[in-house]
């Protein structure tokens, strides 16, 4: 039985980070300039957030998503802003000659703000809900249920990105230093666009 709520977990997560969203085009990007270590660790980010909205939803807890809904707009305010500073900075940047240099410190600061951009559609725990009805989840899920499902949630999201990146990587060597100009514009342009659409949202 729990198998089947861990499997159930991996095909939720991997539905929910497909659709190519900012932090998709961030993992695309990273994979392209950075390297897939980069890439991988955005998609963790992403993954903990997923499985943190989706411990909400498994567990039922109404009083936290009732309170992150209540400060929708603000929180929402806060990372489109977020979202535009960010875009702004990868729009302007200048591509590396060499792969960066991967360091405790980057990496942590990587995966946080991942997280925390993640976190900021608080309208993704009525996603989960719905999923989870949906699949006959909706409620009656013990402890350890919940937890098996929400586990495998995490693996499921990081499946997705660590596919993306790899599927990235096979065209990263066909980039020179001109076409990593264009990566970072164009994903710079998109993350904009996404923070606008965050903000006017509200």
């Amino acid at each position: 039985m729990e198998l089947t709520y861990f499997l159930k977990g991996i095909l939720i997560g991997f539905a929910m980070a497909i659709p190519l969203g900012p932090i998709g085009v961030m993992c695309i990007r990273k994979t392209l300039t950075d390297g897939k270590i980069y890439a991988m660790v955005i998609g963790l980010g992403a993954a903990t957030a997923d499985m943190l909205y989706g411990s909400v939803a498994a567990f039922g807890l109404t009083i936290i998503s009732s309170t992150l809904i209540s400060y929708k707009i603000w929180i929402r305010l806060i990372g489109g802003a977020m979202l535009l500073l960010l875009g702004a900075k990868i729009f302007f940047s200048k591509p590396k000659t060499s792969q960066a240099q991967n360091n405790d410190q980057s990496i942590l600061r990587t995966y946080l703000s991942t997280i925390f951009l993640t976190l900021t559609n608080p309208f993704t725990i009525f996603a989960f809900i719905a999923v989870f009805n949906s699949l006959g989840l909706g409620s009656g899920l013990s402890y350890f249920s919940a937890s098996t499902l929400v586990f495998g949630i995490f693996i499921g999201s990081s499946a997705w990105f660590f596919l993306l990146s790899s599927v990235v990587t096979i065209f990263r060597k066909r980039i020179d230093l001109s076409g990593l100009v264009w990566v970072n514009r164009a994903a710079g342009l998109l993350v904009i666009i996404s923070g606008l659409i965050t903000i006017i949202n509200n």
